[in-house]
């Protein structure tokens, strides 16, 4: 009765052969691989010298300011701050510095790609056709499987944690910007084309403002799985927050593992609440104001 719970057939699929000619790949295309290595670690670097030679309390003074700026409120400005702050007073500060250069070199290039993959596919049914099956595969594979042609292509460190993370986080923005330009009201865009609005002006002026909302939201989503994804990339020699938590779980050092995912946790939730506020105008505290409008 076997047969009854076996499978009958297995195809043997030769995954040496696949390894075999990514590697090929990988040497053939060495110069132009190290190029895009060399681009991407000098953006990651660029973008941590600039916040290291920037003194940490002007920092967190802007986390202040801009907290106050977004959520309306001097309150949850402050909280964002003194969260900043705590950052550096467990001994984290340089860490998250490296963190978060990672992130926003992801989220730079992210946008770069997926805001004009988005506006194309909102303007085309068959090219969303095209696209919506990759989107959906590159969405649920699971995000340790990037980090392997990753590191096989460029190596250690933060070209691969880059890419990675591009890959991982660009789903949301091309998405979100396809879906905010294509439920435009329809009797708006009529009215544009009515006053004699070319393709462009109709894209730039009527329907890329008219779906900023939604936009803003897939670029708020991408922040937020740029900043998990590159937590991840420590296991393909990331720096930053994500080692310190990787280097505690390796030693089993309980404390350190929390002190560090705590970080993590204030990393994101600032840049989480900071994005959601400037690109929504909602307010966090539930005081039912939004928009200038008291629900």
């Amino acid at each position: 009765m076997d047969w009854l719970f076996s499978f009958p057939n297995v195809l043997k699929i030769d995954t040496n052969a696949i390894d075999s000619a990514v590697r090929a790949f990988a040497v053939s295309a060495e110069s132009a691989l190290d190029a895009v290595s060399n681009g991407l670690g000098g953006l990651v670097s660029s973008i941590g010298w600039l916040l290291r030679h920037i003194p940490w309390f002007v920092l967190v003074f802007l986390v202040v300011f801009l907290g106050w700026q977004a959520r309306k409120n001097i309150r949850s400005g402050i909280f964002y701050g003194v969260l900043f702050a705590l950052i550096g007073a467990v001994g984290l500060w340089d860490m998250m510095l490296v963190t978060l250069s990672i992130v926003l070199a992801s989220v730079l290039i992210a946008l770069l790609i997926g805001l004009p993959i988005g506006i194309l596919i909102s303007g085309s049914d068959r090219a969303s056709r095209i696209v919506r099956p990759i989107l959906d595969t590159m969405q649920t594979m699971p995000v340790f499987v990037y980090l392997i042609p990753a590191l096989l292509l460029f190596g250690m460190g933060n070209a691969s944690a880059v890419i990675a993370t591009v890959i991982y986080a660009v789903v949301p923005v091309i998405r979100l910007t396809s879906l905010g330009i294509r439920q435009v009201d329809k009797e708006v865009v009529e009215a544009a084309k009515a006053f004699g609005s070319t393709r462009g002006q109709l894209l730039f002026k009527v329907q890329i403002p008219q779906a900023l909302p939604t936009i803003m939201t897939g670029v708020n989503q991408t922040l937020m799985m740029a900043m998990a994804m590159v937590v991840t990339c420590s296991m393909i020699g990331a720096r930053g927050l994500g080692m310190e938590v990787l280097e505690a779980v390796n030693r089993i050092q309980i404390g350190r593992g929390l002190v560090a995912g705590a970080s993590v946790v204030i990393l994101a939730v600032i840049l989480d609440r900071m994005t959601q506020g400037w690109f929504s105008g909602k307010d966090p505290e539930g005081s039912g104001k939004e928009d200038g409008r008291v629900r």
